[in-house]
């Protein structure tokens, strides 16, 4: 019996190191495995996930000054809209965003004092008719000798100065859009209307119906937006590198991520207190803007390229501020084998990375579709 027990144990110790031998072989294997850090992709895993390869092409890289600005409008597509006498608004009709045409009417002002300037008006025309008859009968007198010089003299003087004092009334009157054929009728009227002066939209509206305004106080603002234009600021280290007609490719980030073109069109010459040097820009197709005035704009203005060697952008990978690439080290019947390699790249434009050690690469193939999947382990 003891015999039989000694057997039984030495068969379980046997078979307990027979596992523990084929459990480090498994080890030893898989760690063999993992010593080639190649990454391997089978033909149909390829097929299947659309992938692709591709070699080095050379490609022109801009070189470019970033700034930012706003959207903008040229001084005579801005008008801002006052009075020419203070008047209390008596109609106000007209809203934030509503479209204006040139010469409509705005807003109406009423003041007694209108009615006194028309009043002063008809009695000086009407005294102009009898100083001017006054003034021919002097001046034929003194020709004659029947009068006295001083007698012509103030006859002259208050003719002149009734003209005067006339045609004064009568530009008042115009610039207050107070019709003067009505006024010589006999109709004096109280309200006048302002009107606009481009057409546009009213982006500000300052009063309300019985708001006071004296001469000069912003009533409301009208921009038209047919003309809109980039102004950016540069600053002074990188403004000797522009000149006219250098294109601009910008963004307006808060509102859209699709990037438009313009040109350089001018540049100042004085540098702001923040040492930037303005810069205007025209767009090359204001058709497709839908562009608000001051909406923050991210430009780069391109003033030189440079040819390099490069790869599609989705061909190189940043791997935590490391950018990486997959190129092909060899291909069988089955898949590829690809090893990861890491560059060095100064320039993203047009959907293509600079590669800047780029000779040993020049032979190479690469993965140029599907390795962002392959080395980020999604």
């Amino acid at each position: 019996m003891n015999y039989k027990i000694t057997l039984l144990i030495a068969f379980l110790l046997l078979t307990a190191c027979g596992s523990k031998e084929a459990k480090n072989t498994i080890s030893e294997s898989e760690g063999a495995t993992n010593t080639d850090d190649r990454i391997y992709v089978t033909k149909a895993q390829f097929e299947h996930n659309k992938m692709t390869l591709g070699a080095l092409e050379d490609q022109e890289f801009p070189k470019v000054v970033k700034t930012t600005g706003m959207i903008d409008v040229p001084p005579e597509n801005k008008s801002i809209i006052n009075a020419m006498m203070g008047g209390y608004i008596k109609t106000t009709p007209l809203l934030i965003g509503d479209e204006v045409k040139k010469g409509q009417q705005l807003v109406t002002l009423e003041n007694p004092e209108f009615i006194t300037l028309q009043q002063n008006y008809l009695e000086t025309k009407e005294q102009l008719s009898y100083l001017k008859a006054e003034y021919d009968r002097q001046k034929t007198m003194v020709e004659e000798k029947i009068t006295s010089q001083k007698n012509y003299l103030k006859a002259e003087s208050d003719y002149y100065t009734a003209t005067a004092r006339y045609n004064g009334l009568r530009k008042q009157l115009s610039l207050l859009n107070i019709s003067i054929s009505e006024v010589e009728k006999g109709n004096i009227t109280s309200v006048v209307a302002i009107y606009s002066p481009i057409a546009g939209s009213i982006t500000k509206v300052n009063v309300a119906r019985g708001t006071f305004v004296s001469p000069g106080t912003p009533i409301m603002e009208i921009i038209d937006h047919d003309h809109v234009h980039i102004e950016l600021s540069v600053f002074e280290k990188d403004i000797m590198q522009l000149k006219k007609g250098q294109e601009i490719q910008f963004t307006i980030p808060e509102a859209s991520e699709e990037q438009y073109e313009a040109e350089v069109y001018l540049i100042g010459t004085v540098i702001e207190n923040n040492r930037t040097v303005k810069v205007h820009g025209h767009l090359k197709d204001e058709t497709k803007a839908n562009f608000l005035v001051g909406m923050f704009v991210q430009a780069d203005i391109i003033t030189s390229s440079v040819a390099k060697k490069a790869l599609p952008e989705a061909a190189v990978i940043d791997l935590d501020g490391v950018y990486t690439i997959l190129q092909l080290d060899t291909a069988d019947d089955t898949g590829y084998y690809f090893k990861v390699t890491e560059i060095e790249s100064d320039y993203n434009y047009n959907g293509f990375s600079a590669v800047t050690d780029s000779e040993n690469l020049k032979d190479s193939k690469f993965l140029t579709n599907g390795a962002f999947k392959l080395l980020s382990g999604d």
